[in-house]
């Protein structure tokens, strides 16, 4: 079982506020299970919040092309939808579960109407926004990289220094993956390989470990 007030204690925007106040937050909230792979929101769904609570959700748009283009993974304490308190209409994304998740959802209304008796959550919201956007531009970076083993040498450099250690997991499963780096699973795969020949990294599973950092990021980095 959840706790009370689980999911609103987990997110920044609200984990500030005394009991009283998640008391009457926490009744405006609804609170879902889905199962690994069932869709949490879709394009041009009823404006709400999404809270995550317990597991994760993928969070994607569909190319062109038809190929599925990760924009970001949610962990607990994270959501999405808030774009829509400025007007911005959901026309392109999509939300998975990965695993079986517990989310909450706010309706947008009563969103607006918490930022107004809450100022504090506003300067919260604006924070975690341009965190966003940073992760955004980090991504679009990634794509911009013509050479697909340079924008997995990027990604697992940048991982490892977000992580302060050069033995990680990855945080998305191989499709996830590749779909962020804009390629396919198939390429990724051998890419992977390409590194591990070349005595630059070790992957067991989801485990990688960067065995010569310096040389990865001269062969593959640097121009």
């Amino acid at each position: 079982m959840m706790g009370k007030h689980s999911c609103l204690i987990l997110v920044p925007l609200f984990n500030h506020l005394d009991e009283s106040d998640l008391e009457k937050i926490d009744q405006l909230t609804k609170r879902h299970v889905y199962k690994k792979a069932e869709q949490i929101f879709k394009p041009y769904d009823q404006k709400q919040l999404t809270i995550v609570a317990k597991g994760r959700m993928k969070v994607y748009q569909i190319s062109g092309s038809g190929r599925e283009q990760l924009l970001r993974v949610v962990e607990p304490g994270g959501y999405e939808g808030e774009t829509a308190l400025f007007g911005t209409e959901n026309d392109s994304s999509f939300g998975e579960a990965l695993q079986e998740t517990v989310v909450c959802t706010l309706a947008h209304q009563d969103f607006r109407k918490l930022l107004l008796t809450y100022p504090q959550i506003s300067l919260k919201l604006l924070e975690t926004n341009a965190e966003k956007l940073v992760s955004a531009e980090n991504q679009s970076k990634f794509l911009l990289m013509e050479a697909v083993e340079t924008r997995l040498a990027v990604y697992l450099l940048d991982l490892a220094k977000a992580k302060g250690s050069l033995t990680f997991d990855l945080p998305v499963k191989m499709k996830e993956l590749a779909g962020f780096l804009g390629t396919t699973p198939e390429t990724l795969s051998r890419k992977f390989k390409l590194l591990k020949d070349k005595a630059l990294i070790r992957r067991e599973k989801q485990t990688v470990t960067l065995l010569d950092p310096e040389e990865l990021e001269a062969r593959y980095v640097i121009n």
